[in-house]
């Protein structure tokens, strides 16, 4: 049970953080100097991580085990990163943004995993896919 719970926990409490920071980003910086400060302590922070939890690894053989997707999720999360701060920046609110995105996001990757991965759309997916719908409608009128 708490393997899949504190994933979830880690990702709703960076979520939290990661919109606090984006909204609270300054108005006159250049969203790119931001995020060039913003990935290079994910990198320093991120060496550091594996030098402690990875002991009598090498980061060149382990760096050598990636493949593209490291490279385009390093061009998708700059696209993640841009795309918030310049919501916020264009006046949405911090309470409609995120699930506006969400909702949209879930809704595609039903469609994403039936397409790409053979994953079966069920009917309760199509129910809540008219629920979000039309909560998408309540949130942003």
């Amino acid at each position: 049970m708490w393997s899949m719970l504190y994933p979830v926990l880690i990702i709703v409490f960076s979520n939290i953080l990661y919109n606090i920071c984006t909204k609270s980003t300054p108005n006159e910086v250049n969203a790119f100097a931001t995020l060039s400060i913003t990935y290079l302590v994910a990198a320093v922070v991120s060496f550091a991580i594996f030098f402690i939890s990875s002991k009598g690894k090498s980061i060149l053989s382990e760096l050598g085990k990636t493949n593209w997707t490291a490279l385009v999720l390093g061009i998708v999360i700059i696209g993640l990163e841009l795309g918030y701060i310049v919501a916020y920046r264009n006046g949405w609110a911090m309470n409609t943004v995120s699930v506006t995105a969400n909702i949209t996001l879930a809704v595609a990757l039903i469609f994403v995993s039936a397409l790409f991965y053979k994953e079966s759309i069920t009917i309760r997916q199509v129910a809540g896919i008219v629920l979000c719908a039309g909560g998408l409608v309540l949130i942003n009128i």
